[in-house]
């Protein structure tokens, strides 16, 4: 990093103020469609991101990574781009089509940033605002010094704003594609994306309000990209929507500027969706303990399932929710790498212990293969793991929990206290899971996790973490 990077990143940093400003959610969902166009970047996301079946838990972990990414302190700084690159080295792959893909690829990584950049600029402009030459230039500035955070100076993005419109309006014309990854984001996560934790006790009002709200928020998308992009891959025409699309460019701008301090953080809107988001109470936990009380009620008048009933729902959902975390309906090596991928996110693991958990996951997904794959396919379906589910838990997954133990007891006095706790699980400690008042014994944390894993047990604070 050099001492230019440091300087760009400082307190007055446009980058560090839109990363916390919740508009910026429309420029990042914009990006992503541009992103997923392109063939790697939307072959590695159908196979292995968890954007569909999380994405709730995806937005959380990048406003953690951009702020450690962002932060003042450049060994902070340092530790989180090793670990994005750690992150996209162990993602690769062929996609249906034959053509491989790599997470490490630099014009990819170069794409990825400059769709965030062109997307930003696009939220100003219809936000009511405009970036005059200075402002544009030092915003183009701060995504180039990201990108040479993660590449050195061995990168593909122009070196300059106005060489950067050329490079660009190639890209549209000339590399990208209509992609799986496309049509899924925009037909398929805006119609089905899950209730954030916080009205999952909710099922039938989220199912309401998505139901209207996910066809606008996808027409409300593909209005705001680029003309030329939407007749290249033959997305629908929607001139009447680009009203509605400015206005809703427009009305986030006014909230920013508008709203009381702290209500248009993205930190606080995080905590009212998220119970488990660490980014503080904020102005809207009065808000959110309300719902939450008003949940528990609902709970306390709903008729329980029968037992039998309850089973197979417990069985599906647990397939669905915990296991098959990249939502393509089996089970394979991509899902069990994004649970290995989201304990090393939270407890913002350094190599060595990355690489434990990465192997030990490994190891369990050959035992799942050998064992359950009876097609030979290489993936698991819910029907072969329900099977043999009662076989578990096996030594590849005991190995899991052992590692996972070691590397959340940073101390290393054999014990999980409360702080640990709370880093991995974001919750705090639920003393009825380890029978000891303010501890947790590797004896009862393997028990524990065996369990959930193997779908015996029910855990609140392993479903904050991996469903």
């Amino acid at each position: 990093m050099t001492h230019t990077d440091e300087d760009v990143f400082g307190p007055d940093s446009m980058l560090r103020h839109l990363v916390n400003d919740v508009r910026w959610g429309l420029a990042v969902t914009r990006a992503t469609v541009l992103e997923a166009a392109h063939p790697q970047i939307g072959a590695a996301l159908l196979e292995n991101s968890t954007f569909v079946t999380h994405p709730w838990r995806r937005l959380r972990n990048t406003l953690v990574s951009m702020n450690r990414v962002l932060d003042l302190d450049p060994r902070v700084r340092d530790r989180e781009v090793a670990r994005i690159n750690r992150m996209h080295a162990r993602i690769s792959g062929t996609d249906p089509q034959g053509r491989p893909y790599d997470g490490m690829d630099v014009e990819a990584r170069a794409w990825v940033v400059a769709t965030l950049f062109e997307s930003t600029v696009t939220m100003y402009r219809l936000s009511g605002e405009s970036l005059d030459g200075p402002a544009l230039e030092q915003l183009y500035g701060e995504f180039g010094a990201f990108l040479r955070l993660l590449e050195g100076e061995d990168h593909r993005l122009p070196a300059t704003v106005q060489e950067f419109w050329p490079y660009y309006d190639h890209m549209i014309d000339h590399r990208l594609q209509s992609t799986e990854a496309v049509r899924v984001i925009l037909y398929r996560l805006f119609a089905n994306v899950p209730a954030p934790p916080l009205l999952r006790d909710h099922p039938a009002v989220w199912a309401t309000g998505r139901a209207v709200a996910g066809p606008a928020a996808a027409a409300i998308t593909i209005a705001a990209l680029p003309e030329s992009f939407c007749r290249r891959i033959a997305l629908p025409d929607l001139p009447a929507v680009r009203t509605l699309t400015r206005g809703t460019y427009l009305a986030a701008g006014l909230a920013a500027h508008l709203l009381p301090t702290g209500w248009a953080d993205v930190n606080a809107l995080m905590s009212l969706l998220d119970p488990g988001h660490t980014g503080g109470a904020g102005p809207w936990e009065t808000v959110r303990r309300k719902a939450s009380q008003a949940a528990a009620m609902v709970r306390l008048i709903t008729p329980a399932r029968d037992d039998v009933h309850q089973a197979a729902y417990a069985a599906d959902q647990f397939f669905a929710e915990v296991l098959d975390q990249t939502g393509d309906g089996h089970l394979a090596w991509p899902d069990l790498a994004a649970m290995a991928r989201e304990i090393a996110t939270r407890l913002d693991l350094d190599a060595p212990d990355e690489e434990r958990l990465y192997s030990a996951y490994a190891a369990w997904w050959r035992e799942l293969q050998s064992n359950l794959d009876t097609d030979g396919d290489g993936r698991v379906t819910r029907q072969e793991y329900a099977a043999s589910a009662v076989a578990l838990p096996s030594s590849g997954l005991i190995r899991v929990a052992d590692v996972l133990f070691d590397v959340t007891d940073s101390d290393d006095d054999q014990l999980i206290d409360a702080q640990e706790y709370q880093k991995l699980f974001r919750a705090a400690f639920h003393r009825d899971l380890t029978g000891d008042a303010d501890r947790y014994s590797r004896g009862a944390f393997v028990r524990q996790f065996l369990s959930f894993m193997s779908g015996q047990q029910h855990s609140v604070a392993y479903d904050t973490l991996l469903s």
